[in-house]
């Protein structure tokens, strides 16, 4: 069978790039587009050094529908995965047109070319955002979505609709939406890696900048939370194992083995752990102590989420392997590698 070719919009992001490197060493051909709003091209050459690949580049904008057309033109892609978005919950409460505006046209654009060009796949980068504060735990994919806390949370209900509307009208469409959870750590060769600007807005970024001197102190959000030390819990899982999962679905799409033209898969470990036994797994895991504070809650944190996995072991074939202090160590070693610290 000829090599499978798959276009990852957003390509060069933190996701992206980890997803790019796992697809190659399956062996697909990748085309990443990016227009680095949010990124950097040493991503991209980081995607080339750990593959050994000269990975095709191109700075697009998804919104961009003419120059996302050249693409289509040029690239004989069956898959797309897409992951080009904004993604600063806070932000977009502030600009919501900006989020609605750039996330969905984005996503529509691609939808009609994938449908006008007649290409198949479309994996979407969703989020575990959408089921808000769960009514019951673990969450499972029937678990019913909560209306959206964030103008963010809401672009990524609205594609998962768009996609499964798409897949319902079109014959030859179809769509996955991946639900993931809490991605951290870095590929073990700590050449890419998560590479937020400005203040991060996660939580091991900015651990590992605490760590690193660049953040005074780390705040915890609350430690009257109801759980078992009172602070949130998480399901964070290792960016390489969540990479994997995104080869895996995109095999299950050009292997024919989709039940539905749209399903839904959560990704996570399935495990839930809380923000002071991370920060505390961080400090064991590498030795270090870090400055933190406990401040009061933050608005619209929820106290607790994390995944049912099952239906993505058992459909899938994909699990969650990475023990967390290896994700924690990895963490660590990227930020030292940005920050040349011995």
């Amino acid at each position: 069978m000829a090599k499978q070719t798959v276009l990852v919009s957003g390509g060069a992001g933190y996701i992206g790039t980890h997803t790019a490197v796992e697809l190659l060493a399956t062996g697909y051909d990748v085309v990443i587009i990016d227009n680095l709003s949010n990124s950097e091209t040493a991503a991209v050459e980081g995607v080339r050094r750990i593959s050994g690949v000269n990975v095709p580049f191109e700075q697009v904008d998804t919104c961009d529908e003419q120059a996302l057309r050249k693409v289509f033109e040029r690239y004989g892609f069956d898959s797309v995965i897409h992951f080009a978005a904004f993604k600063a919950v806070g932000e977009s409460v502030h600009e919501p047109l900006k989020y609605y505006r750039n996330n969905l046209t984005s996503f529509m654009n691609i939808c009609a070319l994938m449908h006008e060009f007649g290409r198949p796949n479309i994996l979407f980068s969703s989020s575990a955002t959408v089921y808000g504060d769960a009514d019951t735990l673990p969450v499972t994919e029937q678990t019913p979505r909560k209306p959206a806390t964030s103008p963010y949370g809401n672009t990524k209900q609205m594609a998962e609709d768009i996609l499964r509307d798409c897949c319902a009208a079109y014959d030859g469409m179809y769509g996955v939406a991946l639900r993931y959870f809490n991605p951290i750590g870095a590929h073990p060769s700590a050449l890419i890696g998560e590479l937020p600007r400005g203040v991060p807005q996660n939580l091991v970024p900015y651990i590992t900048q605490t760590a690193a001197g660049i953040r005074e102190c780390l705040s915890i959000f609350g430690n009257d939370y109801p759980t078992p030390d009172g602070t949130c819990l998480r399901d964070y899982i290792d960016i390489v194992d969540l990479a994997k999962a995104h080869v895996a679905t995109i095999s299950r799409m050009t292997q024919g083995r989709m039940k539905q033209r749209y399903e839904i898969f959560n990704i996570g470990t399935g495990r839930p752990v809380s923000v002071l036994e991370l920060v505390h797994g961080f400090e064991k895991a590498n030795g270090l102590k870090l400055n933190y504070r406990i401040v009061g809650r933050r608005a619209g944190d929820v106290p607790a989420v994390w995944a049912d996995t099952r239906l993505a072991n058992e459909e899938l074939g994909w699990r969650a392997e990475r023990p967390l202090e290896e994700t924690l160590r990895a963490a660590w070693a990227w930020e030292k590698h940005l920050r040349k610290i011995q």
